[in-house]
């Protein structure tokens, strides 16, 4: 596959937050990394300015047809749009 792909955008999440797999939903003022892993996309996010990540469930997105950078995307519009229960990658398979 191509060279590693790594990007990274700040988000304020919509209402239900964006859900995790280490401490379940977070809000506010995000950061959001997407990086190529193989054929899908890793999504790690942390509360701006922190120190610590954690993995969107459902994290690695398969790519399919989509870059790296069009799953970081789409990412970032879920998180800003919300959902209940917090956004998880199924939200933009």
């Amino acid at each position: 596959m191509g060279e590693a792909a790594r990007y990274e955008g700040q988000v304020v999440a919509g209402p239900g937050g964006v859900m995790t797999d280490e401490v379940g939903v977070v809000t506010g003022d995000l950061t959001v990394v997407t990086e190529a892993d193989g054929d899908a996309a890793r999504v790690t996010v942390q509360y701006t300015g922190a120190d610590e990540w954690y993995v969107l469930t459902g994290s690695p997105i398969p790519l399919k047809d989509r870059t790296v950078e069009q799953v970081h995307q789409a990412v970032l519009d879920a998180a800003e749009t919300g959902h209940e229960g917090g956004v998880t990658a199924d939200e933009v398979r």
